[in-house]
């Protein structure tokens, strides 16, 4: 089971837990602390609205499906569909993750 994390000022209890947020200070700071910029997959927008939501890792290579978008856009998108964010801060290893992934726990609801 996932640990909730509410503020910035929480982390995991051992490295390799898998952690959940909607909280949007502790989602910047976590892609923050990647050098991680908000992004939407090219072509998976509909009207306005942003498509799928991403991050750009800039030291994972050039990855040209990806539009940078601002916060502002991307915490409207996350908001709007109700997202959390499932992610972690290290490995196993203790190694910094990049892992992370966005679900809908309303979704089975819907």
């Amino acid at each position: 089971q996932a640990q909730w994390i509410t503020a910035p000022s929480e982390h995991e209890v051992h490295s390799g837990r898998s952690l959940v947020t909607h909280n949007h200070e502790v989602i910047l700071d976590w892609a923050t602390n990647r050098n991680a910029t908000p992004a939407t997959i090219r072509g998976t927008q509909h009207d306005d609205r942003l498509g799928v939501l991403r991050f750009d890792f800039p030291d994972w290579g050039s990855n040209t499906s990806l539009e940078h978008v601002t916060w502002e856009q991307w915490f409207d998108a996350f908001d709007e569909r109700k997202l959390v964010m499932v992610y972690q801060e290290h490995l196993r290893n203790g190694h910094p993750s990049n892992f992370f992934h966005f679900n809908s726990p309303y979704r089975e609801h819907m």
